[in-house]
């Protein structure tokens, strides 16, 4: 650790703050003048609708028959209820008001915490652009970005050798990656899903090669957070005439890499189910009762950090942790070079853990968050499904997840989006300490 540093917040940050806290005193002040004694009434129907919400939800997911329909009309019918009795009260107009300055307190709490952040990005290096580059492109991923984008054309344009893979065929990409190495390349690359990037990449961590991550998938996880932009995939090839080299850290389970996340337990039983691929939300809500309630799948155990996880409905293995606090910013990793997994295990028992995972996220008592460099994760069977960066697979007991530190030499284009802060968790305590704008002390970076 370094030394500690007095920290003195910008004018800016001290004023968000003092905004914030306006913002939710005035709320208060606006449903007591306005509704007066029937202010705690407003407040307990709204806590009460809130709760039927949570148990209707509950009953949605982890029922079947009559119970699931019963459960999601009451998730609609409770706020729908709120309403009219704010309506016919004639208390709706304060608790409007309310409502909107609170929800701009919460906006302007936490662009002031954002501010305050004090984030060190992961270092550039200037590098030459390589002599011969070969990338690996899926004209089927992302519903045929590759095409879309004329990633191919663009590529052999700025002097890269193009693979397209034959979406009629089963490839190796693995295969193919090694064969191009012993061609002589000296630039891996991949347009595809998050999976077929974790295969290269760990071809090219083996060798020593940099890598190059074209945003052509679905969902682009490892672009977003090496700050790619995910909305124009041809930006990503500009890296072979323009580019810089970061170095990231590479997740293994039981020897395969992963550049994402590997999931256990119900997400990983889901994704096991051979009809997810083409009916996601008609499996997920036959499968989510039996793994919710006296869970049905295999019973977890999962060791990090000298800490020990009991029997979890779900555990999810990251290649670094995940920054989000709550379900308004999931999902992102400002930093891809800690080099330590992120862990999180959830059990929700009931309807009330349930609410509480909603409305608090990675911060409910429903979530543990571990830290290590090792994962092992147990059963009590002789093997489980694992969804490793959304591939399933069936891997043998115990399984061993590791961070590799820096093993990946990541080629990204000079002029990118870039990582966003994340989204801080919003605590009352820290806006009123950065409101009175006193100067604070921090143990320095590491």
């Amino acid at each position: 650790m370094g030394e500690a540093a007095t920290v003195e917040q910008p004018a800016r940050t001290v004023w968000l703050a003092r905004a914030a806290i306006g913002c939710g005193v005035a709320a208060v002040l606006l449903l007591a003048a306005g509704a007066g004694l029937r202010g705690a009434l407003v407040v307990a129907v709204g806590v009460a609708a809130l709760a039927l919400m949570a148990v209707g939800g509950w009953w949605a997911l982890s029922r079947r028959g009559p119970l699931r329909w019963l459960g999601a009309l009451l998730a609609v019918a409770a706020p729908a209820g709120a309403v009219v009795l704010y309506v016919g009260g004639g208390t709706w107009p304060w608790v409007l008001g309310a409502v909107a300055l609170w929800a701009v307190g919460l906006w302007l709490g936490r662009l002031a915490l954002r501010s305050a952040q004090r984030t060190r990005r992961v270092p550039e290096r200037e590098v030459d652009p390589p002599r011969k580059a070969v990338l690996i492109m899926n004209p089927k991923s992302g519903g045929g970005k590759v095409e879309e984008f004329r990633l191919a054309e663009r590529a052999r344009e700025l002097g890269a050798e193009v693979v397209l893979l034959d979406p009629d065929a089963h490839q190796d990409v693995v295969e193919l990656a090694e064969r191009a190495v012993a061609d002589g390349a000296d630039l891996l690359g991949v347009a595809g899903g998050d999976g077929t990037q974790a295969l290269v990449a760990q071809v090219a961590a083996r060798h020593g090669l940099p890598f190059l991550v074209v945003s052509a998938g679905t969902r682009n996880h490892f672009a977003l957070d090496l700050g790619l932009d995910r909305d124009d995939p041809a930006r990503c090839l500009d890296a072979l005439t323009d580019g810089v080299e970061l170095r990231v850290d590479l997740g293994e389970v039981a020897g395969r890499a992963f550049v994402n996340n590997v999931s256990f337990g119900t997400y990983a039983e889901i994704v096991q189910n051979p009809e997810y691929r083409d009916a996601k939300t008609a499996t997920v809500l036959a499968m989510l009762p039996d793994l919710l309630v006296g869970y049905a799948g295999a019973r977890l155990s999962a060791e990090a950090g000298g800490e020990r996880l009991e029997h979890p409905q779900a555990v999810l293995v990251s290649n670094n942790p995940y920054d989000a606090g709550d379900l308004l910013d999931p999902g992102r990793r400002s930093r891809m070079d800690r080099g330590c997994l992120g862990v999180l295990g959830v059990r929700v028992d009931g309807a009330a853990q349930a609410a509480d995972l909603a409305l608090r996220g990675t911060s409910a008592e429903a979530v543990t968050v571990l830290v290590g460099r090792e994962v092992l994760v147990t059963a009590d069977v002789a093997s489980i499904p694992v969804a490793v960066d959304g591939e399933a697979l069936e891997l043998d007991v115990p399984v061993r997840c590791v961070i590799r530190p820096g093993a990946l030499r990541v080629r990204v284009p000079r002029d990118r989006p870039g990582t966003v802060a994340p989204a801080p968790n919003l605590k009352w305590s820290r806006l009123a300490h950065l409101a009175s704008g006193r100067t604070e002390t921090n143990g320095g970076a590491r």
